[in-house]
């Protein structure tokens, strides 16, 4: 399963597992773990955003509902599916 999740996301992991200049990276496994954490909040966020948007029928919630879903997905799929290169570069900690 997760060769093929690889599969499908590798355009968006090979942005942040490409090395820009052959530098050193810093990783701690407490990166990763606040990485997911960081991502379960902002999902929350989107859903709710979503959840008052449906609830008020105001649909200009719909974009902060959006970018904070994305955000969300995008570190989850960093955290579980990314090398410790992306979630160092992701962080912008370099040796």
């Amino acid at each position: 399963m997760k060769a093929i999740l690889l599969k499908v996301f590798s355009p968006i992991l090979n942005l942040f597992e490409a090395p820009d200049d052959g530098s050193e990276y810093i990783y701690s496994p407490s990166h990763r773990k606040v990485l997911v954490l960081m991502g379960l909040l902002f999902l929350g966020l989107g859903g709710a955003g979503v959840y008052f948007v449906i609830e008020l029928d105001i649909m200009a919630a719909l974009l902060p509902a959006f970018l904070f879903g994305s955000i969300g997905l995008l570190c989850l799929l960093i955290a579980g599916l990314g090398s410790d290169r992306a979630v160092s570069k992701l962080w912008r900690n370099r040796g």
